[in-house]
């Protein structure tokens, strides 16, 4: 019996890595599609194929948007999991066209191909993103749950940070957000994973292709691109806290999100392809705890053993939500899903894999001033 052939799009970053060693492991046969895009990769790209090399793993260097670049290896694939896209929430809200062409004109070339082509692709995985959620669920002492719309700019400058009740006014709790909270996104990118998510769904379903659909919510870990300023809170804040540079943490620090690390997505996604329970399911991929920014920012200072000072700069990103966490129960039903890695324990593992690599420029100050000059940032 020959075995499962899985084709990654973006299958050399650092998830699709994560994800080939653990296909690998399980008997597969991997075909990882990667444009290597400068932007993530590096100039000079250099790919971390330990554990890879010399087992049933087959890198192809091509556009998950052109397949017919890769036709070949998508014909005779047994599944396809859809990783590439560009991922940047800032950058997404002044690079419209270019968000818009990879992630949703992309997706769409991929499943035009798999309508007009013979194949033998029997599940497809989204990763998404929870960001197609804007802000996160709340609940409301006097209303109940409610999901408020994304915050205005008028708010934002009179340093009103937290979303407030949109009928009553009143003060929120922060409550885990279901897969049932009506998408609202506040970004361009946001907008652009929910229309890959649309795209999936009808066309598969048009298809006869079962497919999941994933939301991640903040991935981090070794491999992770250490290159680009416009995304990876935790790989911008490393390279700032080696060069000995303070971190500037965005409104009043409290704005929280979900941390889960790149070993439980991958192990998330081969669970879904190995389940049909999971076939037609939207799933929120996280560990349902929120970090606040600010304590993140301190513990990752800790694992380095760092000497940065955090500071408060009260300003704001224009598409940035406030809070989201993850309500996981569907995916621990659904597969037995749970996340392992703590925080604490992924942060110390993080930080030891940085200090082995090259020590990268520190972009974060040249995108922060592209985000001022286009008023984007405040």
């Amino acid at each position: 019996m020959s075995k499962p052939k899985i084709l990654i799009t973006g299958g050399l970053g650092f998830i699709g890595l994560r994800l080939g060693r653990r296909l690998l492991d399980a008997g597969c046969h991997v075909v990882a599609i990667d444009n290597l895009s400068p932007q993530i990769h590096g100039a000079l790209p250099v790919v971390d194929l330990t554990g890879l090399v010399g087992r049933d793993f087959q890198v192809i260097r091509g556009d998950a948007g052109q397949p017919e670049g890769f036709a070949e290896a998508l014909g005779s694939a047994d599944a396809l999991v859809h990783l590439a896209a560009e991922t940047g929430t800032a950058q997404s809200m002044y690079e419209l066209a270019r968000y818009n062409a990879v992630n949703s004109q992309g997706t769409a070339a991929l499943l035009q191909w798999l309508q007009d082509h013979p194949h033998r692709v029997r599940k497809v995985v989204l990763a998404s993103s929870r960001s197609v959620y804007g802000e996160g669920a709340y609940r409301c002492g006097a209303c109940g749950p409610v999901a408020p719309d994304a915050r205005t700019a008028d708010r934002l400058d009179s340093h009103q940070w937290d979303p407030v009740c949109p009928a009553c006014g009143s003060e929120l709790e922060l409550i885990p957000t279901p897969e049932t909270s009506r998408p609202r996104p506040s970004s361009i990118y946001a907008a652009t994973k929910l229309a890959q998510e649309d795209l999936v769904r009808i066309a598969c379903g048009a298809f006869g292709i079962p497919f999941s659909i994933l939301r991640f919510q903040n991935v981090y870990g070794p491999g992770q691109s250490l290159h680009n300023p416009y995304t990876g809170i935790l790989s911008i804040f490393s390279t700032r806290i080696r060069r000995g540079l303070d971190l500037p943490i965005f409104e009043d620090g409290k704005e929280s999100r979900d941390f889960i690390h790149v070993e439980d997505i991958a192990e998330a996604i081969r669970l879904c392809l190995e389940s049909e329970a999971t076939d037609g399911q939207t799933m929120n991929v996280g560990t349902g705890i929120p970090t606040s920014v600010w304590d993140m920012a301190n513990q990752l200072v800790r694992a380095f053993g760092g000497a940065s000072k955090t500071h408060l700069t009260a300003q704001y990103r224009l598409g940035d939500i406030r809070h989201c966490f993850a309500d996981i129960s569907l995916i621990s039903r659904l597969t037995g899903f749970t996340p392992r890695v703590s925080l604490e324990e992924g942060l110390a593992g993080f930080a030891r894999w940085v200090d082995s690599q090259p020590l990268p420029e520190d972009g974060l100050d040249r995108a922060n001033r592209t985000l001022l000059d286009k008023g984007l940032m405040k």
